[in-house]
């Protein structure tokens, strides 16, 4: 009995420790500082550096592995991203790998071939379980929080009340299908701040607007909201993005439904605010790192 978690320690581990400590002294960190960032011994980072440990060569050459490992030592070794950054993103390619046909679903249907021939509904790799479909949907937000965060400026679009980035899953119904960050994102000092990493049903405001907007019609999938300035739409606008205004002042999620019925091509909407209302621009798109970057385009 071999379970893929053990192909995970056995075979992928190895290779990508292996890949990423040859990639970090390759951007001239010493055998000590590897060990560090990777938090093993050193004896192990030079027996990685001398080939005295097993690889796969099939884990090596996959694409995805070699975009991984340049991504995760460019940003450890410039201190742009954490050790524990690096480590959910191998986490969150470990699952991406292990669904249905995918390469360690092979190699572990290889090392158990029963389970090819497991007559049954229930599927081992199942790459449209809930548990995976949520993680994606978390890792596309923490791509796009890190977006934001090393977007120089971006503190200044955040309005009064926060900002918040949400993403939600396919099949969405309510605010608890919908990710964001507890607390939501704010300016302080002029420092753009995530208080904790995402969850899920921890946003109401923006969540609803992205609802709403689904709800009658859009295909977004995840949305921000930033401070309200005329400028940012006319930018927006030049983008190629729709702008429609929406009245907060009412039921919001009718009203933005409302307006889209109207523009059903509507990617951002606004309101100008009100009595005890702050204006607010909302900007939605089909994944979290796309309305980062359109967000990030504004500065």
């Amino acid at each position: 009995m071999q379970f893929v978690e053990e192909i995970v320690v056995d075979e992928f581990l190895p290779t990508v420790r292996s890949l990423l400590a040859g990639e970090l002294r390759d951007r001239g960190l010493t055998q000590s500082e590897v060990a560090d960032v990777l938090g093993i011994s050193q004896s192990a980072v030079s027996k990685y550096a001398h080939g005295d440990v097993t690889t796969n060569d099939r884990i090596v050459d996959d694409e995805r592995v070699e975009t991984l490992v340049a991504e995760l030592a460019d940003g450890l070794a410039s201190g742009d991203m954490t050790p524990v950054q690096a480590l959910i993103e191998i986490e969150v390619l470990i699952r991406e790998l292990e669904t249905g046909g995918d390469l360690l679903a092979q190699l572990h249907e290889e090392a158990v071939p029963e389970l090819a021939d497991h007559g049954t509904s229930f599927r081992v790799h199942d790459p449209e379980s809930d548990l995976r479909t949520s993680e994606r949907v978390l890792s596309s937000l923490r791509r796009g929080l890190r977006i934001l965060e090393n977007t120089s400026g971006f503190a200044t679009l955040i309005p009064a009340v926060g900002s918040n980035l949400v993403a939600c899953t396919p099949d969405a119904t309510d605010v608890d299908d919908v990710a964001g960050v507890p607390g939501r994102i704010f300016d302080v000092k002029g420092q753009t701040t995530v208080p904790s990493g995402p969850e899920f049903g921890v946003s109401e405001h923006v969540a609803t607007v992205l609802l709403a907007a689904r709800d009658h019609g859009s295909d977004a999938s995840a949305a921000i909201n930033i401070a309200y300035d005329p400028d940012l739409l006319g930018e927006l606008t030049e983008q190629g993005h729709v702008t429609v205004e929406f009245d907060e002042e009412s039921d919001v999620a009718s009203s933005v439904g409302a307006a889209i019925e109207e523009n059903p091509e509507a990617t951002v909407f606004y309101q100008t605010g009100g009595m005890g209302i702050e204006p607010l621009i909302y900007v939605l798109g089909p994944d979290a790192e796309s309305v980062a970057d359109t967000t990030r385009s504004l500065l």
